[in-house]
């Protein structure tokens, strides 16, 4: 056998932290500015999205089988300049002393925080779990009101800096968009709805633990609160997702009222946003706020751990449903803490919460 190996390319969708549903309804302002930016903003991120469905991933080159892993993670932030074409200018590499740019310095530093908790908490080496250097491009496109991962490096515009603030300010929506990576070399669960919503729930949850490890929080003291500090200051609203009150994070004249269902009984069925996949992913986030609270203390020790062997434990299929996630994640509670005790019993009420059997 070679020394090296390569592994096979794996199909990625194409994933942004603002859902298509709240760019829609900015793009019906009656301000000409905002429904500009947000029309912009929509046509390229469906340019981007059909070509994500036409290519997959890059292949990428794993050490060698005898070599370590190493643990440092290998970090690479590069400045778009305001244009589309990725990568752009390298601004920063692992090791290097810190930008004048403070955003190229949040992506750096929110890149670090992802890479540290996926691997002290996980044991995780990156996003494949084969030392997968991190790259992101910030200063994406102008007034370009998203985040997104393309299957190979992070994305983040700097908004209009009036409805959504710079991309990189909320370190949640930096680990939200590297997760749906490590949900792209695992599940690889389709994008598409339940297993969509589940896509983008595994993101939501993973991203509120980066920030939660990063500020050294218990569950009881956590917001709970997906892209807190993104949106503008004229804006009636906290963030863009509430994991403790799906339907809660904003209610606002120009972005509408948050759609996201805390439970089944109000499960959203539609064709919009690949079958509602940022709107039903409420249920899910909920189930997960849930349990984490009810087991109490650093929600990535026992409950994160629960919901990554569920995610990386090879039975969970890539058509998943919720109930097929809520089956998997509670027997993963009862098989690394046994049967009946309080794990098991928080996984149990969680999504009985929820509505899901």
């Amino acid at each position: 056998m070679d020394a090296s190996h390569t592994h096979t390319a794996v199909p990625a969708p194409f994933c942004t932290v603002v859902p298509p549903h709240m760019l829609d309804r900015i793009a019906g302002s009656r301000n000409a500015g905002r429904a500009d930016s947000a029309l912009r903003t929509l046509e390229h991120d469906a340019s981007l999205r059909t070509r994500r469905n036409v290519t997959t991933a890059r292949p990428f080159t794993a050490p060698s089988l005898g070599a370590p892993v190493p643990d440092e993670p290998q970090r690479t932030v590069y400045d778009a300049e305001h244009r589309t074409r990725l990568p752009g200018r390298k601004v920063r590499g692992e090791g290097d002393e810190a930008s004048q740019d403070a955003t190229v310095n949040r992506a750096y530093a929110g890149l670090g925080a992802t890479h540290e908790l996926f691997l002290k908490a996980f044991g995780r080496r990156s996003i494949d779990d084969a030392g997968l250097a991190l790259d992101a491009s910030v200063h994406y496109g102008r007034d370009y009101n998203n985040a997104f991962w393309d299957g190979s490096r992070m994305v983040f515009g700097d908004g209009d800096g009036d409805l959504f603030l710079d991309f990189t300010v909320a370190v949640d929506v930096i680990g939200h968009e590297l997760a749906h990576g490590v949900t792209q070399y695992t599940a690889n669960l389709v994008y598409r709805g339940q297993s969509g919503a589940l896509n983008e729930s595994m993101s939501d949850v993973f991203g509120s633990l980066i920030k939660q490890y990063t500020l050294g929080q218990t569950a009881d003291e956590a917001d709970w609160l997906i892209g807190a500090g993104l949106l503008g200051p004229n804006v009636s609203g906290v963030a863009l997702r509430s994991m403790k009150a799906p339907g809660t994070a904003y209610d606002d004249d120009e972005l509408g009222k948050d759609p996201q269902p805390a439970s089944m009984d109000d499960y959203v069925d539609t064709l919009r946003d690949n079958g509602g996949v940022h709107i039903n992913s409420g249920i899910p986030n909920r189930a997960f706020y849930v349990a984490a609270t009810e087991l109490g203390g650093k929600a990535w020790e026992r409950a994160g751990q629960i919901w990554y062997d569920t995610l990386t434990g090879g039975e969970l299929t890539a058509k998943a449903t919720f109930a097929q996630f809520a089956r998997l994640s509670t027997a993963a509670a009862a098989a690394r803490y046994g049967e009946g005790g309080e794990e098991h019993r928080a996984l149990q009420k969680a999504w009985s919460t929820v509505g899901v059997a």
